[in-house]
């Protein structure tokens, strides 16, 4: 608009968040517009996992942005590489690829008040200065190891499954993996063909529902991608499916006992074995940690190369790794299915707002931010799948596609009042934090011990709500929950 002057925005991050964030800026008239990335290609948390078996567990017509529908998925739910092609096609197809700068790792964000603006720093010593910040980083990017007793001492291999040495050859290898989450439910029915033994390290079961995950059929295809409303009704179909998952997580004494008795009857079908059913079982409340499906997971633990272990590590020596019942196990490779840090978000990115203060800092009793998204006293600063927007049950795009309107009705407003910065009110994020952790009380998230929680005990990771109230609350951004600074002077430059 005439008058209006083009503001700077810089996004951190090029996975879905940092795309879709991009693609609705520039889709409403911000141009100036610069995407950091710290990888060689866009992705996020698609670029670095390419494990075998690698593939998302949310159906990929709901786990895609809405105005990129994809037509010609080849299963329900995408492996790796076609999710990645489908970014890079979107990319290409929106114009964004060219405001990709791949390489750049940052490691702050700061805040200047006389200036009005953030300098965005990478480790390289490369700057840039913006107007508005999108930390688009996501809390699924850092791979957790586990500190554990004489690991220098291990004498073979070892990786995180989220950087896979495609190099190490698994044939005729004896191998430990040390985790048993959504990556390793994956990786280990693919890896159990190859090893000559496999022991997996079980912390706690999980509650698994089925899926085979095959390729369509022709027919299937063909009807998806040529008959009208097919993918309308699919993508609508897996979404209220997705949000009667969550109904179960957040009424774990009535609708939820459905899932668990389904769970349950699949999970004893599937696990002929006694001893590894009495180890494989979860002994919490379903839906506390995530829901995981796999119809191979568990018929590979009972593969006679395969052995579960769920005895607790104790210590790694040279040949192998030493439960606490003293028993060694010698292996040549050990890959952690840990996941990751999740609830630490950026850091270590350095993000200093008003005053010097530090998100760290502000953060010390626990990630929060007003729907995820806005934090007091960081101007202009936006979040994307921020604190309290996972979800147990439904698709984080759909989540970051909100959010990325949000931002953008953010900047809008503060760009028609000619405003220096836009900050949530203390008062308002306070308030909607304390109406999120409230909601949390009776469901089953809080039942157990999960990485939604920080070290705390605070649930820092989910929204405890459905898809639907989420994208309600950001539907329409209210001006007055945000106060809004005057635009800075002109400088002797500038006059």
């Amino acid at each position: 608009m005439p008058g209006e002057r083009a503001l700077r925005v810089v996004i951190v991050g090029a996975g879905f968040g940092g795309l879709a964030a991009a693609i609705e800026l520039r889709r409403h008239g911000f141009t100036d517009v610069t995407v950091l990335e710290r990888a060689p290609g866009i992705g996020g948390t698609w670029h670095y996992n390419d494990y075998p078996g690698c593939a998302c567990d949310v159906p990929s017509h709901l786990y895609s942005f809405s105005f990129a529908q994809r037509r010609h998925w080849s299963r329900i739910c995408s492996p790796q590489a076609e999710i990645l092609r489908y970014l890079e096609e979107v990319a290409q197809a929106e114009g964004i690829a060219g405001l990709v700068r791949h390489g750049v790792d940052v490691a702050s964000c700061r805040w200047d008040d006389e200036l009005l603006e953030w300098t965005v720093a990478a480790a390289d010593g490369r700057s840039w200065r913006a107007d508005a910040c999108v930390i688009a980083t996501g809390q699924l990017q850092q791979p957790a190891i586990p500190s554990v007793e004489g690991l220098d001492e291990f004498a073979g291999a070892s990786f995180h499954s989220a950087r896979w040495d495609h190099e190490y050859d698994l044939a005729g290898k004896r191998v430990a993996v040390i985790g048993t989450g959504a990556s390793a439910v994956q990786f280990v029915p693919e890896i159990a063909k190859q090893v000559v033994r496999l022991y997996v390290f079980q912390r706690t079961g999980n509650w698994f529902l089925p899926r085979r995950n095959r390729a369509y059929p022709a027919a299937v295809r063909a009807a998806i991608r040529y008959v009208p409303g097919v993918q309308a009704f699919r993508r609508r179909f897996i979404y209220y499916y997705a949000e009667t998952l969550t109904m179960m997580i957040r009424n774990p004494r009535t609708v939820g006992q459905i899932g668990r008795l389904r769970s349950a009857l699949f999970m004893r079908w599937q696990l002929r074995d006694p001893e590894v059913r009495r180890k494989a079982w979860p002994q919490y409340t379903f839906g506390c940690k995530r829901v995981l499906f796999s119809s191979h997971y568990l018929p590979a633990l009972q593969r006679p190369n395969v052995e579960l272990v769920t005895e607790p590590i104790a210590r790694f020596v040279g040949p192998g790794v030493v439960t606490a019942d003293g028993v060694l196990r010698e292996v040549d490779c050990v890959i952690w299915g840990t996941g990751f840090r999740t609830t630490e978000f950026m850091f270590p990115m350095e993000i200093t707002g008003t005053g010097g203060r530090t998100l760290r800092a502000e953060w010390a009793g626990g990630a929060h931010a007003h729907l995820g998204v806005c934090v007091p006293g960081f101007p202009s600063l936006f979040l994307m799948y921020g604190p309290n927007t996972n979800t147990s049950g439904g698709s984080i795009v759909f989540y970051e596609e909100a959010q990325a309107a949000y931002i953008r009705q953010a900047l809008e407003t503060m760009r028609s009042r000619h405003a220096g910065s836009i900050s949530v009110s203390p008062d308002v994020e306070a308030a909607s934090d304390r109406e999120v952790q409230a909601a949390f009380d009776g469901t089953a998230w809080t039942q157990c011990d999960s990485w939604y929680r920080d070290d705390r005990g605070r649930i820092v990771a989910n929204w405890p709500g459905y898809m639907t109230q989420y994208a309600e609350r950001l539907r329409v951004l209210d001006a007055d929950e945000f106060e809004f600074a005057p635009p800075r002077g002109p400088t002797l430059e500038e006059s």
